[in-house]
């Protein structure tokens, strides 16, 4: 049976609006691989900090899953990933996760980062990262001590800094999903961002999501007033499809500071995202992602317009096809972007690191 179902409107699409698009060979630069085996129930009623909503489009996801996943929405295409469990709510079960991340990219080739725990110490992430082969880290801010409310979050509760400094001294790479419910137009992130870079300036660091700005809303003036200082910081799209986003991202960093990525397993979910009253809301096929009234970023749709919706990663690549377009960007540009960028930034990584 096939991972998942790819259907007539779905070639459709990648025929005639994404394969001639995409360059030959892509690296999804943000990605979760974990399996459920590894991974201790969540105890009912406790608070994950976190939207459902992702929770509800996929059990797990192996390292075949990926690759299956990747086969069947990109035929013909080279495609891989730099990988990362999720986020977990016990100590046992992240452990377990990231060992188990670090054997399938030992056997992959697919390099990956360390799932890091604020209340580690900078000499046990080392130690867990140059044991596993890791290029870096990656936290969340679930994570955080569990007394400080989720909308008062910062960046330093969940990397701290003896973490921070320990990575900018091994030249590693720093996967941040900013906090707070201002997302990337928040002044704290983006100041403290600022902070980061100043401090711990040869941290490889990434911004995933463009900093969660899902909507035009989120963006506010943080690339005009706030991230030009910053030149050098590497932003990912994934999970975005708010055209105007990407568009700002690409114009104000430039297409050698952009990079693609998709969160799977969460974009393989059929959806079509829109913006009402400053959020997103996905729209879904009836019945595919259990009851609707569980988030409130999920509404269902009639069967009829359910035929139309295609998956959330072409949704992505639609966006940034279109951004691409408005910003009159080559196809070197996009070959950037889409590999390139991300190439080089894992084999800078993996020569700090480990002399390779």
């Amino acid at each position: 049976m096939a991972l998942f179902e790819v259907k007539e409107n779905d070639k459709r699409i990648y025929e005639n609006e994404l394969k001639d698009f995409l360059p030959d060979k892509f690296i999804d630069i943000h990605t979760h691989v974990w399996l459920d085996s590894l991974t201790t129930p969540r105890p009912a009623g406790e608070d994950s900090r976190a939207v459902l909503w992702p929770s509800l489009v996929a059990l797990d996801n192996s390292i075949e899953d990926l690759q299956e996943t990747y086969r069947l929405l990109f035929p013909g295409k080279d495609v891989s990933a730099l990988m990362f469990t999720s986020a977990v709510h016990d100590i046992e079960s992240g452990v377990k996760n990231n060992e188990y991340v670090s054997a399938v990219s030992k056997r992959s080739g697919w390099p990956a980062l360390y799932y890091s725990h604020p209340t580690q110490s900078p000499d046990e992430v080392e130690e867990k990262i140059r044991e596993g082969g890791f290029l870096g880290i990656k936290s969340y801010l679930s994570l955080s001590p569990a007394y400080i409310p989720e909308a008062e979050i910062r960046i330093f509760d969940f990397f701290p800094k003896e973490q921070l400094k320990r990575m900018d001294e091994m030249g590693a790479i720093v996967m941040l999903h900013i906090p707070r419910n201002g997302r990337l137009k928040d002044p704290v992130n983006l100041e403290q961002i600022l902070e980061l870079k100043a401090e711990f300036p040869h941290a490889r660091v990434i911004i995933a999501h463009v900093g969660r700005a899902y909507t035009r809303g989120d963006v506010g003036c943080a690339f005009t007033d706030y991230l030009y200082k910053v030149p050098d910081l590497m932003y990912d799209f994934s999970a975005n499809c708010c055209e105007y986003a990407i568009t700002e991202v690409i114009k104000h960093a430039g297409p050698k500071h952009v990079m693609y990525g998709t969160d799977m397993p969460i974009l393989r979910m059929r959806t079509h995202r829109i913006e009402e009253n400053g959020t997103y809301v996905n729209l879904i096929p009836p019945g595919l992602y259990g009851d609707p009234s569980q988030d409130r970023h999920l509404r269902e749709v009639s069967e009829e317009e359910a035929e139309k919706i295609t998956f959330f990663v072409y949704e992505e690549l639609l966006a940034f096809k279109r951004a691409c377009a408005a910003l009159g960007c080559t196809k070197d540009d996009v070959a950037d972007m889409m590999y390139n960028n991300a190439k080089n930034l894992i084999d800078g990584a993996r020569r700090s690191i480990y002399g390779e």
